[in-house]
């Protein structure tokens, strides 16, 4: 798997849930998504939406965004504006059983904040896909960034930061 992704083998992906069951394929859906030609990533990112975030987000939700974020970042991930607007629909969504994983999920997305903004800010590269590619990444890194700083839910609404000192 090399450096990009390397760390998915730490998560027990066998114990975690999707919307149609166990996640032990979410490893295999986001290699798909860093090397897959087109249309297998457009395909794997498909998927990936469906299983963790639409409509409501699950316990691998939270598990994959950091993930996300790396593929995000990796010049060479071929929809890396569809990696960011994914990671805008897992922050819009919710799961209201499960409270939790989606103050899990809104965390783990906003934790990516700083690298949304240095894609926001990114200049027009040959690595990043050219002048075409870098402006829709830039763009979709523009929405979420939007996001994140205008995020409310009932989830997160009212609650210390995670890992905050509580007194």
């Amino acid at each position: 798997m090399g450096t990009v992704l390397g760390a998915m083998r730490n998560v027990r992906w066998h114990e975690l849930q999707h919307a149609y069951g166990s996640a032990s394929q979410v490893p295999g859906v986001l290699s798909r998504i860093a090397w897959g030609d087109a249309p297998t990533s457009d395909e794997a990112l498909s998927d990936l939406e469906r299983w963790i975030s639409t409509p409501p987000v699950f316990d691998s939700t939270a598990a994959t965004v950091p993930f996300l974020w790396e593929l995000a970042a990796t010049d060479t991930v071929r929809d890396r504006a569809g990696v960011l607007d994914l990671l805008a629909t897992i922050l819009a969504a919710g799961n209201a059983e499960h409270p939790a994983w989606t103050r899990a999920a809104h965390d783990a997305v906003a934790a990516g904040r700083a690298t949304a903004a240095l894609l926001a800010a990114a200049p027009d590269t040959p690595e990043a896909g050219g002048a075409s590619a870098a402006r829709t990444v830039r763009a979709a890194a523009t929405r979420l960034l939007a996001a994140i700083d205008r995020h409310a839910c009932p989830a997160c609404a009212g609650l210390p930061p995670r890992g905050a000192q509580v007194r």
